[in-house]
């Protein structure tokens, strides 16, 4: 028998939206296959235009690149900003497959590369970090500012799940940002916990091959900006805690990797979260760890809600093909949720059912 989830659902607003149930495709329902399946599928979108390229200035040293999907009156539609993982950039699958998905149903789609992703380490002298939600909400200033846009919606993916959630906390100190709601698929957003979870034997190749990409980038930012880093130790970092207490913590000023942990965690700041928020994640993710959903920041803010799988692996959720389009079913969710959840007035053209 195929294995359905549950969901943890509390304090629902008054929307049309109501969870949907997680199937997993026939023989992906172990996590580690579906997590590999889901990063190795080559997918394609022969429906999908080629995107506008924008380079957006986010401070006077810094422009992060932009990959828009407009409408043809993008002003009367919703823009939905879209967060990779780490180590991703706007070309990985999940966040084309929201473009498609996204666009079909009446949305602009921004895919945003973070700092330094998507080829565009000469862009800026500076790294990025799990918790660095100046970038977004600048992207976002800048889309009201050059297109005259209204409406915003946010999804993140792991890293950028947990961005997505640490923005939406603090989004009281921002009343100049229509954000009106915000989506976390797998979020790694008790930073400590997660990467103590990676650090685990059974996840040795997901280490690896972060690591790996980490050191490559490096290699690239030092081409683009010699000598801005010292590279001298770069071979003999093994894990992420280790890059992190190397590069990343002292770079943006927190010390250590166990102070930068803490500090960029949007767990820090989920109870201050004042918009329809939506979490998917998968009790099987390999490396995020169902238990931070248990944290009262989470469980008793009514406005964030929690739809964990039993199964979906880390950034997956692939089901049967025809359920959910072409099978991925937390891109389908996300977007369902959010199409409930905003404005009718978002939408010049009738909301998806």
């Amino acid at each position: 028998m195929p294995v359905v989830d549950t969901a943890t659902v509390t304090a629902l607003p008054p929307t049309t939206w109501r969870p949907g149930a997680f199937v997993p495709r026939r023989g992906l329902g172990n996590a580690h296959v579906m997590t590999v399946f889901a990063w190795a599928h080559r997918r394609t979108f022969p429906d999908l235009p080629e995107p506008e390229s924008r380079l957006i200035q986010v401070s006077a040293d810094t422009q992060v690149l932009a990959h828009c999907h407009w409408q043809p009156e993008r002003q009367a539609h919703p823009t939905l900003v879209a967060l990779h993982g780490l180590e991703g950039s706007s070309a990985v699958h999940y966040m084309r497959g929201l473009a498609d998905k996204g666009r079909r149903l009446g949305w602009n789609v921004v895919l945003l590369n973070q700092r330094n992703c998507g080829g565009t380490e000469h862009l800026t002298p500076s790294l990025y970090h799990s918790g660095l939600t100046d970038d977004p909400r600048a992207v976002v200033r800048s889309l009201i500012e050059s297109d005259g846009l209204t409406a915003f919606a946010i999804v993140g993916y792991s890293l950028g799940g947990n961005l997505v959630m640490k923005l939406a906390g603090e989004l009281a100190d921002h009343p100049d940002l229509p954000v009106l709601a915000t989506v976390a698929i797998c979020p790694t957003m008790d930073l400590t916990r997660c990467v103590a979870a990676i650090e685990r034997r059974r996840n040795v190749i997901y280490e690896f091959n972060f690591v790996r990409n980490l050191k490559a980038r490096m290699r690239r930012k030092d081409r683009a900006w010699p000598g801005a880093f010292d590279l001298s130790l770069l071979d003999r970092i093994r894990t992420i805690r280790e890059f992190d207490d190397r590069y990343t913590a002292p770079h943006h000023g927190f010390g250590d990797a166990v102070t930068y942990y803490h500090q960029a965690s949007a767990l820090r700041v989920a109870d201050r979260i004042r918009i329809p928020t939506l979490v998917l994640s998968a009790e099987d993710d390999p490396f995020v760890p169902p238990s931070q959903f248990a944290d009262p920041a989470i469980r008793d803010n009514p406005l964030v809600h929690v739809r964990l799988s039993s199964r979906g692996g880390h950034c997956a959720f692939v089901t049967t093909r025809g359920l959910d389009g072409d099978g991925y079913w937390a891109e389908a969710e996300a977007l369902r949720f959010l199409s409930a959840v905003m404005p009718a007035s978002s939408f010049a053209l009738p909301r998806p059912r």
